[in-house]
């Protein structure tokens, strides 16, 4: 006997036909080299239904309808510091159904949502960019001579409140640098 494998349609329906054609059911099994039991219970399915395709619609019932996972996606989208608990939250106060979070993440993860962390960066107004621009005119023909005067030091980061940057968002790849996606924060 063969490994366990798929029929597909066509061969069923060969099976289906020499069946009918008057020979026995072993004898059929032994051709297409399959388990006597599964062309067994296809003869039987087909005489019951008069069909020989396959069944669909194994496993588990999700829990969750298309739109309600449309929903999930949607919030996450508007709000993309929203955690998964908090969806599921959400949710059930919409609609009445309790899911857990690993639902939401999966829902989310479907629908091309993963968390990561947001990108921080110092919020500039336009005296800072013009500083900035100016200082980089001024110095951009330094010599070797002029740049050995100039200590670099480490930057340590310091964090005068709480956030340490574990807050994640819900973002397609590829979306880091978009603007929804970017934490701005002052540093000091």
């Amino acid at each position: 006997m063969s490994s366990r494998h798929h029929i597909d349609d066509f061969i069923r329906g060969q099976i289906i036909g020499k069946i009918e054609e008057g020979r026995k059911i072993t004898d059929v099994a032994e051709e297409f080299d399959i388990a006597h039991s599964v062309v067994s219970r296809l003869w039987k399915s087909f005489k019951s239904t008069g069909m020989c395709n396959k069944r669909h619609g194994g496993g588990r019932v999700r829990s969750t309808t298309p739109a309600e996972d449309r929903y999930i996606v949607l919030s996450a989208k508007k709000n993309r510091r929203t955690t998964a608990q908090q969806v599921a939250n959400q949710l059930f106060a919409a609609s009445g159904k309790q899911i857990s979070r690993k639902t939401v993440a999966r829902r989310l993860r479907g629908g091309g949502l993963y968390p990561r962390r947001p990108v921080v960066c110092v919020p500039l107004t336009r005296q800072h960019r013009t500083a900035r621009l100016q200082w980089c005119r001024e110095h951009h023909n330094g010599t070797e001579q002029d740049w050995t005067c100039v200590l670099f030091s480490d930057e340590s980061r310091f964090s005068l409140s709480s956030d340490c940057r574990r807050q994640l968002i819900w973002r397609e790849s590829g979306t880091a640098y978009r603007p929804e996606n970017i934490q701005e924060k002052d540093r000091y």
